[in-house]
């Protein structure tokens, strides 16, 4: 399964989840456009064949040091809170991507 289809998997999962909303493909394509988003902060997106989520930076460092994701970044500096997933299933991803949607949800204040 691409990171496509894994994307439109959590999205589907994730759709009775206060304030999430799914990719918007019709608009142009920016930094978080076609993203997975809590209150419009994005938390879940595919980039370059990876899905993308956002996560407090230990949890970051913890996946890297297992091996289970890989930086994510731009201009040659990884980012802290964002960790690349090459591999995975729509049934590994999904406690993941909760627990990338419950860190941007606290990160703004609005925890349910």
């Amino acid at each position: 399964m691409d990171a496509a289809d894994r994307l439109a998997a959590l999205a589907d999962a994730l759709a009775g989840e206060p304030g999430v909303t799914p990719p918007d493909t019709s608009g142009p394509r920016r930094f978080g456009s076609r993203a997975l988003k809590v209150d419009g902060a994005a938390f879940a997106m595919v980039v370059r064949g990876a899905l993308v989520l956002t996560l407090p930076a230990d949890r970051v460092a913890g996946l890297l040091a297992d091996g289970r994701g890989g930086p994510f970044g731009g201009r040659g500096r990884p980012y802290r809170e964002w960790v690349a997933l090459a591999d995975g299933e729509p049934d590994t991803d999904l406690p993941l991507a909760r627990e990338a949607l419950a860190f941007t949800r606290t990160r703004r204040g609005a925890v349910p």
